[in-house]
């Protein structure tokens, strides 16, 4: 009954924010205005709470995670004293304006192999600032496309961050009866043996384990529906951005192995002719040679 509470209690849903929209006022009856956490392109977290005027005391909970540099003052920039409590909690003194708490936050934000992966929980809402490198994260394994925004807002904030950036970018090429399509391949993995062998798939082999891939294709080369596969077994994957010429799809290999996108061919494909095979007819003209080479020699010796 307990966890069947706490998963009500718990409600996430993830939006994408932009630049100028970094705090926004919590539900209502929640001393905290807004919340907001920036990540460093190292990985360094800053939290600053903005705290509504206080009739009373109030014991504020901050973000679980070792803390430093904890600094609290009002609007006028003057310092507010506190009571520091266990688990990341203070008490705050009746105030006439708002209060501001920044501090530092470490050992919560990790990163495996070449992403970044944050397990937070905070029940309050709270928004993430990414740095500008940032174009693509994951919540619980759905990608969001940050574009020209800068972060996102977690309601009821439970969730499983990942995000990356400075992938190498593979482009290849594909040609056509009249044109020529660029695919482009973001991932860590390294991408080998590209091609495009068939009238409705695109093949590639990848070398590592659960490092996202993202691929961007043409709309006017290879349109909908789109399958991926790995090793010939369906995959997950998600069409996470879409504008009207491309298609970003991104997945997560799950082990090393040959990648297979499938989807509707547009255009005409060139397909090359069979080389034709020469060596028959190089046999026939050598002994077609020797022949009359043996008759002259015949010839000239019994003349």
């Amino acid at each position: 009954m307990k966890n069947y509470f706490v998963i009500l209690l718990i409600i996430f849903s993830i939006i994408v924010i932009f630049p100028d929209a970094n705090a926004q006022n919590l539900a209502e009856g929640s001393n905290q205005k807004s919340i907001k956490v920036t990540i460093s392109p190292m990985g360094e977290m800053h939290a600053t709470h903005v705290i509504q005027t206080l009739n009373e005391s109030i014991e504020i909970k901050l973000i679980d995670g070792t803390i430093s540099n904890l600094v609290i003052k009002d609007e006028e920039g003057n310092n507010v004293e506190f009571t520091e409590l266990i688990d990341n909690s203070i008490i705050l003194p009746p105030s006439r304006s708002e209060i501001i708490i920044d501090y530092d936050l470490s050992d919560i934000l990790f990163k495996k192999g070449n992403i970044w992966t944050l397990e937070f929980l905070y029940l309050e809402s709270t928004s993430f600032i990414f740095p500008e490198e940032v174009d693509l994260i994951f919540v619980n394994n759905n990608p969001a496309y940050l574009g020209d925004k800068n972060g996102i807002l977690c309601h009821g904030c439970q969730m499983i961050l990942e995000y990356t950036f400075n992938e190498p970018k593979n482009i290849e090429k594909i040609k056509t009866q009249d044109d020529e399509f660029l695919i482009e391949i973001l991932s860590w993995n390294n991408i080998n043996q590209f091609n495009f062998n068939s009238i409705d798939r695109i093949n590639f082999k990848v070398n590592m384990e659960n490092n996202f891939v993202t691929t961007i294709i043409p709309k006017n080369f290879l349109a909908e529906p789109y399958q991926v596969f790995l090793n010939e077994e369906d995959i997950k994957f998600h069409k996470n951005f879409n504008n009207e010429t491309h298609v970003w799809l991104n997945f997560k290999p799950q082990s090393s192995g040959d990648i297979s996108i499938v989807g509707t061919l547009v255009p005409e494909i060139i397909i090359p002719e069979e080389p034709l095979d020469q060596t028959g007819i190089i046999v026939i003209g050598i002994i077609i040679v020797g022949l009359v080479i043996a008759g002259v020699f015949f010839y000239k010796r019994k003349k």
